[in-house]
């Protein structure tokens, strides 16, 4: 059974065939994709969310659809993901499960990313009860960083190359970032 989990202002939720063509739209959005080796396609994002939805339905968790709550316009409107995630098997840090997030570039810089990756890290620590949540980007990716940051997370020391690109790829090098169960309920509880 999916999990569902509200914030005060979204909904991480089940993705719906509507999100389809907005994920679309986020995919194919150049700002949004700046740190991402390229645009996507409309299919190759459909078969995206359609995998994010089946491993919602089979887990109960992963990389959720994101709705607005409270705008009664936009009830439930989607503006993005976020969520856990396992991370490929070639990380060198691998097996782990990462939070991970994207969202439209109209809903930046008003605190959703920050919201609701609080809530995934919620779920991943009292509902999952994991030892450690990580989560990564392009060192060049700032914007991700300081969300990373503002969520409690601790830049380890070692960057990485991302296996899936060429070593002198302008987004190869990565940062990585790393949350421990006790961190989180120290964060929670001051």
């Amino acid at each position: 059974m999916p999990h569902v989990i509200e914030t005060d202002r979204l909904c991480l939720r089940q993705w719906q065939a509507s999100d389809f063509a907005i994920f679309a739209e986020i995919n194919a959005d150049p700002e949004v994709m700046k740190y991402f080796p390229k645009l996507l396609s409309s299919t190759v994002s459909d078969t995206i969310a359609k995998k994010c939805q089946q491993l919602v339905e089979d887990k109960g968790w992963g990389l959720w659809a994101v709705g607005l709550k409270n705008d009664v316009e936009k009830q439930d409107a989607f503006i993005g993901f976020v969520g856990l995630n396992e991370t490929h098997a070639d990380m060198s840090f691998a097996p782990a499960v990462e939070i991970a997030w994207r969202l439209r570039k109209d809903y930046w810089g008003q605190g959703y990313a920050t919201e609701a990756a609080r809530a995934a890290l919620d779920f991943a620590f009292t509902e999952l009860v994991l030892d450690e949540v990580v989560s990564f980007t392009a060192v060049i990716n700032k914007r991700s960083q300081l969300i990373m940051q503002r969520i409690g997370m601790t830049k380890m020391q070692d960057n990485f190359y991302h296996p899936a690109l060429a070593v002198n790829h302008r987004l190869a090098e990565h940062v990585l970032y790393k949350i421990t169960r006790q961190q989180w309920q120290n964060t929670v509880s001051s």
